[in-house]
């Protein structure tokens, strides 16, 4: 063969190459971002296997998401459950390599589809050393302000996201209907239209939608922006006497009218996933209901059974079901003795991803012989396939799989704890102000000789921050991430020549013996999450009521109570001067300072009613029983002591004397009865009580 025909071969071999590579890259749509989100997935569930599509219906949590698990099961989804972490305050740093390190794993297998990892952010990026914690939720209904609300989701995405994750389950807007559940302060409110304002919280964390933008297709707008998770799908806050997992007993009525709206308010703002819970509705496990799952939540328009008077409808949810950890075991009682029948039920249900999270390689197995038997179909696979990766597509997880280091300052920023500490100061709800109205304690004097601080929530950073916070229980003291503690709030907001004395639990003869001006009392609950917070006593915790009765009795005293609900308060009422719900606040106690000491006035309202006594619940705003300590709607507004002078200035630009008098005063207001005390001022005390001189009592 002559060297030129050889060269013309070599030639037109070369030219070939290239066009078999062109016409492989142009037949890979997936790949191409040009792509509409519809073709891409289309090319790639053509593309994949059985093995994979299950694999992506797969989360575990990162301690067996190792080399071998992401590569040779194809898994979908990896999280952190709570207290999970790669290290021991562990930084942004550290979470991003250890997230890119299983995620390259996942993008050498044959198709290259990233996973998505998920994390619990219910108040800020709470699993994470030296991130800002937020208010919980149930300090957040009180705030009436879903703007700031909405700030906070966008403040909690960017932290999350400086640690290379892209997926946090929040909110939970669950509407707690009785206090003794133990996940009620992760519910805004007992009122369902205070939890469907709140919803605006996925707004800041997926991003505003654009104008146009189809209802119930998830939507996450950017690399600074997470998917959100709301959860527990549905009724979670409605079981028996509060008991967590248990059963909600009521009607579709019922269902649709208090525990849906908000449900349907998530989905109309793009909300990305939705989170079953682990409870019942009406005996029926809600991992098992299809009829709510698929028929409801992903099919509403062809769900006959609903009544269609003047009850809920909901647009097609696009995007994809999780279980809630080990979700589907829970089906049987016990959980896991029958785990086949479980996978069955729960994925014929219409959940899509199932939160295994460890025994991965069973589930897979099971699912993967149910589906070649024929008991599950193709059809649902591709359902639950084609939403998740829906939800990748949408927020660009496979141009973007890996961390944007460029974040890391995010975690934990002076910009974050500032709105932390806004948020603590508007969720503050003042319940009682003085024994005689007319004569408030609130607010404090920061120039005192002597001041008491008491109680054991007074100095604990941890017991502030509650439940879900660096571990799943939360934890006690000062040692296990940064912020404020209401001890050092208040130290750094009195004068530099006031004295504190900071005791737990004083004697009497203590307190009598050393001339204190007041004192402050911190007392609450110690930190819990999920059933361990069950509670049928709602007592404040030893030796909070001894702490009162002391402190109390000998003293003028504020009590402060940092709780994640109501709690039994009704008996120290008579000795307590003035009290403040302070809810579970988070890292920024400086913000109760702000309020005690006048910087900024109280201004939060009960989103849920505080109960005389616990034989009581469940009872909630109108309820034929109703008859609350403090009803929902309540709390004592005041001003700042800037505003009182600088009105008081304004209105004297003459100079002539006058008198400054604080009056008390019940407002009726939408929330309910609130109580207002503002300031006023006359020439004289006669003129200014001269037209109450007809009224009779």
């Amino acid at each position: 063969m002559s060297v030129g025909l050889v060269g013309f071969f070599t030639v037109l071999l070369i030219i070939c190459a290239n066009m078999m590579h062109i016409v492989k890259s142009d037949d890979m749509k997936y790949k191409d971002p040009k792509q509409p989100v519809g073709v891409r997935i289309k090319d790639l569930m053509n593309r994949m296997s059985l093995e994979e599509k299950v694999g992506q219906m797969v989360q575990i949590d990162r301690s067996v998401a190792n080399e071998d698990a992401m590569k040779n099961y194809f898994i979908g989804s990896v999280l952190s459950g709570g207290g999970s972490t790669p290290l021991p305050e562990a930084r942004a740093q550290d979470w991003i390599n250890m997230i890119n390190e299983i995620q390259n794993a996942s993008l050498s297998t044959r198709l290259g589809i990233p996973m998505i990892y998920g994390i619990d952010a219910v108040h800020g990026h709470n699993n994470v050393y030296n991130a800002t914690i937020f208010p919980h939720n149930v300090g957040l209904g009180a705030t009436g302000d879903p703007v700031l609300v909405k700030k906070i989701g966008a403040a909690t995405a960017l932290e999350v996201r400086a640690t290379g994750i892209p997926y946090a389950f929040a909110p939970c807007i669950a509407v707690c209907q009785d206090p003794r559940w133990g996940r009620c302060y992760e519910s805004y409110s007992e009122d369902h239209k205070i939890v469907q304002e709140m919803t605006d919280i996925v707004l800041g964390l997926q991003g505003d939608l654009p104008p146009g933008y189809r209802k119930g297709v998830p939507y996450v707008g950017g690399k600074d922006k997470v998917a959100a998770c709301a959860k527990h799908f549905v009724a979670d806050g409605g079981t028996t006497n509060g008991i967590n997992e248990n059963n909600t007993v009521t009607d579709m009525h019922g269902l649709l009218s208090i525990h849906m709206p908000a449900y349907s308010d998530s989905i109309l703002k793009g909300v990305s996933t939705v989170m079953v819970s682990y409870s019942s509705w009406n005996g029926e496990k809600m991992h098992a209901n299809r009829q709510l799952i698929t028929g409801f939540l992903k099919n509403t328009l062809n769900f006959k059974e609903i009544p269609s008077q003047g009850l809920l409808t909901m647009p097609y949810f696009q995007g994809f079901v999780i279980s809630d950890w080990e979700g589907i075991d829970r089906i049987t009682s016990p959980p896991h003795s029958n785990y086949t029948y479980s996978v069955e039920a729960g994925i014929q249900a219409g959940i899509d991803m199932v939160m295994v999270p460890f025994n991965y390689s069973e589930f897979i197995n099971d699912l993967s012989n149910l589906i070649k038997s024929k008991v599950i179909s193709m059809n649902r696979i591709d359902d639950a396939v084609q939403r998740i990766l829906l939800v990748k597509f949408t927020m660009g997880l496979f141009e973007n799989p890996l961390a944007d280091t460029s974040l890391v300052n995010q975690l934990g920023s002076q910009e974050h704890r500032n709105l932390a500490r806004e948020a603590v100061r508007k969720s503050l709800v003042l319940l009682k102000n003085g024994k005689n109205e007319s004569l408030p304690v609130l607010p404090l004097p920061k120039k005192s000789h002597k001041i008491l601080v008491a109680g054991t929530h007074a100095d604990n950073l941890g017991f502030q921050c509650g439940g879900w916070t660096i571990q799943w229980q939360g934890f006690s003291g000062n040692n296990y991430t940064r912020g404020t503690t209401i001890l050092s709030a208040i130290k750094s907001t009195v004068e530099p020549n006031t004295e504190i004395t900071y005791l737990e639990n004083p004697e009497v003869d203590f307190i009598k013996s050393n001339n204190f001006d007041y004192a402050i009392v911190v007392v609450g609950e110690p930190p819990y999450a999920e059933t361990e917070g069950d509670s049928t006593t709602l007592t404040i915790m030893d030796p909070g009521p001894n702490t009162i009765t002391n402190v109390c009795g000998a003293l003028k005293c504020v009590v402060v109570v940092v709780s994640g609900r109501p709690l039994v308060i009704e008996p120290y009422m008579s000795s307590i001067d003035a009290l403040v719900a302070a809810w579970l606040p988070g890292t920024e106690g400086q913000g109760v300072a702000d309020v005690l000491f006048g910087e900024y006035g109280f201004s939060g309202k009960l989103a849920r009613t505080w109960f005389k006594r616990v034989d009581q619940l469940p009872m909630n705003v109108g309820d034929s029983n109703y008859d609350p300590l403090f009803p929902f709607g309540y709390g004592i507004k005041t001003e700042s002591i800037a505003t009182t002078v600088a009105r008081s200035t304004s209105d004297s630009v003459d100079r002539r004397p006058f008198i400054l008098i604080l009056l008390a005063s019940v407002v009726k207001s939408s929330h309910g009865l609130e109580l207002e005390q503002k300031s006023t001022e006359a020439d004289s005390l006669d003129m200014l009580l001269k037209p109450f001189r007809c009224l009779r009592v």
